[in-house]
């Protein structure tokens, strides 16, 4: 892929994991352990984890004894996440837009806004396709993303952090089909500040519906919040899709 792909560069950074990653691992588990007590997936079943980066969710997972498979497009991630490799637990560097395996997972997940980064919908598209083809007929995928209505209604347009040293300078703002965040990162390993854009499509529910139909996936269940709450357009702060392979 281009070098202009953004998030080849940003994920791969340490920054992005001090950033986003170091100050919610017990939510993150905490959501985790509450959609596998809603799904109640079979004891052993087969798990695919799209977009793991260093392997948070995937971990979780496994501890809960299922078998799971992580998958992320950075190196330097699945790298990190290797380590934590076991019997039941396995990573690999794969781009999810690229076939990965065929009727063999009973779930699929892609967390924490992990999907849209894409330059056309056609990629989105190729994504799905690779998810759903993952997927054993029956099988269920789960996509957790940000609820572009309440992320138009309470976007921070600036904002500071200060995380361990490392300072961050954040400035959003969006359009009609996408979402931005330019971070500004200075810290004492750095000779000068670097910068980093994110992008994030606007996909609605019914933007999901249309994907997933068009790849065999019917949807079941619409949350809108780590405690899976009724998914609400204006209220909610995520988009938690639940849907089964048909």
């Amino acid at each position: 892929m281009p070098a202009t792909d953004w998030y080849k560069d940003w994920f791969s950074s340490p920054f992005y994991h001090k950033l986003y990653f170091e100050r919610d691992e017990k939510e993150a588990e905490a959501f985790i352990k509450k959609l596998a007590a809603h799904l109640r997936p079979a004891p052993a079943s087969l798990m695919l984890d799209v977009a793991c980066g260093k392997g948070r969710h995937s971990k979780t997972l496994a501890s809960l004894g299922f078998d799971v498979t992580g998958i992320d497009i950075s190196f330097e991630s699945i790298a990190a996440a290797k380590q934590y490799e076991s019997a039941n637990l396995s990573f690999f560097v794969h781009d999810m837009r690229l076939p990965f395996r065929s009727n063999y997972f009973d779930h699929a997940f892609n967390f924490f806004t992990s999907f849209g980064y894409f330059k056309t919908r056609r990629e989105h598209d190729d994504a799905i396709r690779t998810i759903a083809r993952s997927l054993k007929p029956g099988g269920c995928f789960t996509v957790d993303y940000l609820n572009v209505h309440y992320a138009e209604n309470h976007l921070v347009h600036n904002e500071e952090k200060n995380i361990g040293g490392t300072r961050y300078e954040i400035h959003r703002w969006d359009d009609e089909t996408h979402f931005y965040k330019k971070i500004t990162v200075s810290d004492a390993s750095l000779t000068v500040p670097i910068e980093y854009t994110e992008k994030v499509a606007k996909f609605s529910p019914g933007d999901f519906t249309d994907m997933f139909s068009f790849q065999g996936l019917q949807v079941q269940e619409v949350f809108g919040d780590y405690q899976l709450n009724a998914y609400d357009v204006r209220k909610t702060p995520r988009l938690i899709i639940v849907a089964k392979k048909i």
